[in-house]
């Protein structure tokens, strides 16, 4: 009995102690010195403001830092070379933001192999970790911006006074640039994800192989 208690008291002292690690380690975020958008997103039929700078298709997609389940730095100078789809959602524990996290997980499959599908919040990493764990998230990556909100402020994407990112879809090509992207204009809404799957598939064409007929074959189809 007393040896599971020290042990449950060593678990609390470590999870408290990464806690804090995390928050010495997030850099605070000045809101005043971000660019403010008005008029992109509802909320309950109202529009909400969003903080960063947007960012428009055709141009070169800026890079940035998040974490992983670890907090683990991971940018996404790490996937150069690869056509990549970045599902954002306010929170995983929402209804729509868990639908639209394993639609995407399931549509990997469809997908050709060489993509990249990223899912990006600001939940906290613990939270991401057992949500991927109940949900049975396997395919795609899910990462946190709530350390340096580098990927919501370089995106535009940062609601002010919530702390959340709104609910958008980018796909950046194998170059590097932005090819595709959509900020649901109800933030209670799904995206449309049709759109962006037949987008993630032309960008990355599946290659068919024709098989060579020999002349004795070509012979017997002749009439």
């Amino acid at each position: 009995m007393k040896f599971s208690n020290l042990f449950l008291t060593f678990s609390l002292l470590f999870t408290l102690n990464a806690f804090t690690i995390f928050q010495i380690s997030a850099s605070p975020l000045h809101d005043d010195n971000l660019q403010q958008t008005t008029n992109l997103v509802t909320a309950n039929n109202k529009f909400i403001t969003l903080l960063g700078t947007q960012v428009d298709v055709g141009q070169k997609a800026p890079d940035f830092k998040v974490v992983n389940g670890n907090f683990a730095p991971v940018s996404l100078s790490e996937f150069s070379g690869k056509n990549v789809l970045i599902s954002v959602v306010p929170s995983l524990d929402t209804g729509v933001c868990s639908v639209q996290t394993k639609r995407f997980n399931d549509e990997i499959t469809n997908l050709p192999k060489d993509i990249v599908m990223l899912t990006i919040s600001n939940d906290l990493p613990f939270a991401q970790k057992r949500f991927c764990k109940i949900e049975n998230i396997d395919k795609l990556v899910v990462l946190s911006d709530s350390v340096w909100r580098d990927f919501g402020s370089s995106y535009g994407l940062l609601i002010k006074d919530m702390g959340l990112l709104t609910r958008a879809i980018f796909i950046i090509d194998s170059s590097g640039m932005i090819a595709y992207k959509e900020i649901v204009a109800d933030i209670s809404k799904h995206p449309d994800y049709e759109l962006a799957l037949s987008t993630m598939k032309a960008l990355s064409p599946v290659e068919v192989l024709t098989k060579e007929i020999s002349p004795k074959e070509k012979q017997k189809q002749q009439p």
